[in-house]
């Protein structure tokens, strides 16, 4: 201390390093370097190997194309079917009529559809937060992130219930005909089962792709579109429900795929990712909103107001569903 004080009396510097490892440092930071990146890297066991040829590109092709399709392709699968449910009804209503046809076209893709791109968009924003606590390791949040858009979702859900209830006035006011604007209403408001149906599936269907559980959700899908186009037709042809039937399964439907996900997750299959229901659910709670399926619901809106307005929407209406097949196989919103 005496020496460090004298020297800071006399003026002087005590330099960080010496002359010769100030000179090596020098050296070393400004010689150039002839490593390459291929011989400074070290591949782990699963990356891609050299590939020096066709044969190895079409190998490798291959192998990377069965791993995506092991995860893409169940995720497809139960987009096309959760899809296919209201499909299957709309199909079966043009059986029934050409207005409720029209009527179950105008309220799957504005009233419906209008509730659905709130709910996807606020449920999509599972995706990264369960993507982040499952790759860091902290499973337990899963389903806390869960359970929070659960809350976010259904308080949503409480508010839109006021779109369908008075679905009918909303049609009538944006110029809708008198007799799609009532048979659309009141079918809307047999629908509000299936709104809620839509807050506790899509977190549920991003807590479990998060931990690529993705074939339990294709199984039961299917199980339920099968189920759904034969209780579709009995319901709604075969016993003349009408509109009424179809509106009886398609909610049926919807909450058999919620209860069925949701008897898979607490019968303990997700390990720490479930530990039950916690208070901590109700804390931090923050809201999303999407817009990305909201044109499709502008068009069938624009084609009532078009002349000889059934056909129109009908016609759209069947258009439509081949676009969004077309659109759920290419970017799933469950994926």
């Amino acid at each position: 201390m005496e020496n460090g004080s004298t020297a800071m009396d006399n003026g002087t510097k005590q330099p960080l390093l010496s002359p010769r490892e100030d000179q090596q440092a020098q050296s070393y930071f400004l010689r150039p370097s002839n490593a390459s990146f291929a011989s400074s890297f070290v591949a782990d066991a699963d990356d891609i190997g050299p590939i020096t040829g066709p044969r190895d590109f079409f190998r490798e092709f291959a192998v990377e194309s069965k791993k995506l399709w092991y995860l893409a392709g169940p995720a497809i699968f139960t987009s096309v079917c959760q899809y296919s449910l209201g499909a299957i009804t709309q199909t079966f209503a043009g059986h029934v009529s050409t207005l409720a046809l029209a009527a179950f076209s105008i309220e799957n893709s504005v009233i419906a559809g209008f509730s659905f791109g709130i709910m996807l968009g606020m449920g999509s924003a599972l995706e990264t937060l369960c993507g982040q606590a499952y790759g860091a390791g902290q499973l337990d949040m899963l389903g806390i992130y869960m359970q929070r858009s659960w809350v976010i979702l259904n308080s949503t859900a409480v508010v839109l219930m006021l779109f369908y209830i008075f679905a009918t006035h909303i049609l009538r006011l944006i110029g809708q005909t008198e007799p799609i604007s009532k048979a659309a209403g009141q079918l809307a408001v047999w629908m509000i089962p299936q709104l809620f149906a839509y807050a506790f599936n899509f977190p549920i269907a991003k807590f479990l792709q998060s931990q690529s559980k993705i074939m339990v959700m294709a199984w039961i899908s299917a199980v339920a579109l099968a189920l759904h186009t034969v209780f579709s037709w009995l319901f709604m042809l075969k016993w003349g429900w009408g509109l009424a039937g179809g509106a009886v399964v398609l909610n049926a439907s919807w909450v058999f795929i919620v209860v069925a996900q949701l008897l898979y997750i607490f019968s303990g299959t997700c390990g720490r990712a479930w530990t039950g229901f916690s208070w901590k659910a109700f804390q931090n709670l923050w809201g999303f909103v999407s817009l990305e399926t909201w044109y499709f619901m502008a068009l069938v809106l624009f084609a009532g107001y078009l002349k000889n307005a059934e056909v129109a929407v009908d016609a759209l209406s069947i258009w439509l569903v081949q676009i969004l097949h077309d659109y759920f196989v290419l970017v799933p919103p469950s994926s």
